[in-house]
């Protein structure tokens, strides 16, 4: 086994618990949400912050929430001032459709290539772009435009959160992550753009068992780990696989 370096004993990401991850987490923080419908959310996260307690929050997914349980449940707590999404409504969405329609809860409707763009640009540091999708929509409304190589762009500004909740296939205790087909989705730009990540993992791994080539999210992006258990469904997948 390699020699430990100067420093390597005091960096551990690992939290004993949900509660103990989500403890920073305050009134009005801007929440990044990984998942792309039911695919990859971090399920165990959400419940913990409603538990947790915080309120007035902001909420980026891509989607507002599916049927009563993860997202939907953290609407149906009232915890969410506001949503910033793609899809807000599909089949199973009546949470966040009641609330909507009652005046409980703001929507801010984002492209998808957008989201996903305005969150890298608030990991990368960039002070925004532009882009052609949305100009001479409602979307645009208030936004600059500029017209480059004979095509119109609005202007997007970046995404940034105050805490990503992710979920992970494996990390270390330096918060390297690895992540599971298409349950990856959001996790990486959203692990870049909020000042603290959390993230669930299903295995926890020694330093040096990820091979740094395949490592997705590099710890420097995340916070906290806590590894969970994988659960089974009653159609016999597990849950929140893709």
């Amino acid at each position: 086994m390699p020699k430990a370096r100067t420093g390597d004993h005091v960096i551990n990401k690992i939290s004993p618990s949900i509660a103990d991850a989500l403890a920073s987490v305050q009134d009005g923080h801007t929440v990044l949400i990984g998942g792309f419908g039911t695919s990859g959310i971090p399920s165990e996260l959400i419940d913990g912050l409603i538990e947790q307690g915080a309120r007035d929050l902001t909420v980026v997914n891509n989607n507002a929430g599916n049927g009563d349980t993860g997202l939907a449940a953290l609407l149906a707590a009232g915890r969410v001032r506001k949503i910033i999404c793609s899809f807000p409504r599909q089949a199973d969405s009546h949470v966040f459709d009641a609330l909507y329609r009652a005046g409980k809860v703001e929507l801010e409707l984002v492209p998808q290539g957008n989201l996903a763009e305005r969150l890298r640009a608030a990991g990368a540091g960039i002070g925004g772009f532009f882009t052609p999708t949305g100009y001479g929509t409602a979307l645009a409304a208030g936004k600059e435009t500029r017209e480059i190589n004979g095509r119109h762009h609005v202007f997007e500004s970046p995404l940034p959160g105050d805490v990503a909740l992710i979920k992970a296939e494996c990390g270390d205790r330096w918060g390297n992550l690895t992540y599971r087909k298409a349950a990856r989705n959001f996790g990486p730009v959203m692990a870049m753009a909020a000042r603290h990540t959390v993230a669930t993992v299903h295995h926890i791994v020694e330093l040096g068992e990820l091979d740094p080539e395949t490592i997705v999210t590099p710890g420097i992006h995340v916070g906290n780990i806590v590894r969970i258990d994988r659960v089974a469904t009653q159609a016999g997948g597990f849950k929140g696989e893709p």
